[in-house]
């Protein structure tokens, strides 16, 4: 194909192929952040790491399906505008056209494994330590007044009456345990202040008293402060709280080798979440060669080069890639989780849609041949 020509088709399906991206990517990350993240995350500063956490795996995710079908839309105008005639005419085999497409697609598949092994892991912890945060209440202001909170598994339970700005409480009441010393502890102040540093949150309390009840059976004492602090396992400034685990969708290449989950007949779920993540990491990048391939196949072989072909074929073939994609995705996500032993059937699909997509092309490329021969004949 002549270098300008190559250019031409690259760029467009290049950018068609971003827009689309974008187009799948950002709706699916916001839906999925306005599910989980309430409003007042948005104040606590867990949006951004939210977006960390779930934009690269929807990328790598959706990346394939929108290479599909940008090439699927741009190879059906081009049939319908009668371009595969012209380029037919330029002595352009199949293969020949479909070159952009699959220089298109390479470059999808690089960024794509390099999302899912080395930018997604390192990232997509980030939404699930803000689901951590949240389901826990670790950042202060996800604190709603006249609402019991439980901290340090169930060794100390805040109230507060209301916010007066958006780190300072009315009317604060704790109750907390020390094994250390045996002893409850009943915490009142007027007003009570969160305070951020490296480390967590400090509680300022101030005008308030405290109330000592040993478990010993000993007498209870009481004092007054005008000022107290307390420490609090809370989201800092140092980043958000780290949790106790760490999935298989978060650890690099090389730690997820190291920590396959062995003998699977004895850790089955583990195993089986391991296998799937691998078969998401490993398997969908490479889609986007499998999709864009048969895209081209499709079209040309529904397709008319004189810009005849109904639309009803043309439509076909661009559903057919979001059918594909959604199915192996599905088989990916779902089937392995229930039987890693189903990873093969995954494998197998693509390596049908792979072969499927050549032939095509293939067998329009023969009878190209075929038609440049009888053309030569009968000059």
């Amino acid at each position: 194909m002549p270098r300008l020509l190559f250019l031409y088709f690259s760029k467009r399906l290049g950018l068609a192929s971003l827009m689309i991206a974008a187009g799948l990517c950002v709706p699916v990350a916001m839906s999925s952040l306005f599910h989980y993240l309430p409003a007042a995350a948005i104040r606590g500063g867990l949006l951004a790491p939210a977006l960390l956490g779930t934009f690269p795996t929807v990328v790598y995710i959706a990346l394939p399906a929108a290479v599909g079908l940008a090439v699927a839309l741009e190879f059906a105008r081009m049939s319908a505008d009668g371009m595969i005639a012209v380029l037919y005419s330029l002595r352009l085999s199949p293969w020949m056209i479909s070159f952009p497409a699959a220089f298109v697609a390479m470059v999808a598949v690089a960024g794509g494994y390099w999302d899912s092994m080395i930018f997604a892991p390192a990232n997509t912890g980030k939404m699930h330590d803000v689901i951590y945060v949240i389901r826990n209440s670790l950042n202060h202001h996800l604190l709603e007044p006249a609402h019991f909170y439980s901290f340090d598994n169930g060794a100390r339970t805040i109230y507060f009456r209301r916010w007066l700005s958006s780190d300072v409480a009315s009317g604060m009441f704790i109750h907390q345990f020390s094994s250390e010393k045996n002893e409850d502890q009943v915490i009142l102040a007027d007003r009570a202040e969160f305070r951020r540093n490296a480390q967590g949150v400090v509680l300022i309390l101030s005008k308030g008293s405290i109330e000592t009840i040993p478990n010993d059976g000993g007498a209870v004492r009481s004092a007054n402060f005008d000022e107290y602090a307390i420490p609090i396992g809370m989201q800092g400034t140092a980043g958000l709280p780290q949790r106790s685990w760490r999935g298989p969708f978060e650890l690099s290449l090389r730690e997820f080798f190291k920590r396959r989950p062995s003998p699977p007949w004895m850790y089955p779920g583990p195993y089986a979440e391991w296998m799937s993540e691998g078969t998401k990491r490993f398997a969908i990048p490479i889609l986007s060669l499998c999709h864009a391939l048969l895209a081209v196949g499709l079209v040309l072989q529904f397709g008319s080069a004189a810009g005849r072909a109904p639309m009803r074929l043309l439509l076909t073939a661009v559903l057919a890639i979001p059918l594909a994609h959604i199915a192996i995705l599905v088989g990916a996500e779902t089937l392995v989780r229930k039987d890693p032993r189903l990873v093969w059937l995954v494998v197998a699909a693509i390596a049908t849609e792979l072969a499927a997509a050549v032939a095509l092309i293939s067998r329009q490329n023969a009878n190209f041949r075929l038609r440049g021969r009888t053309a030569v004949s009968n000059g």
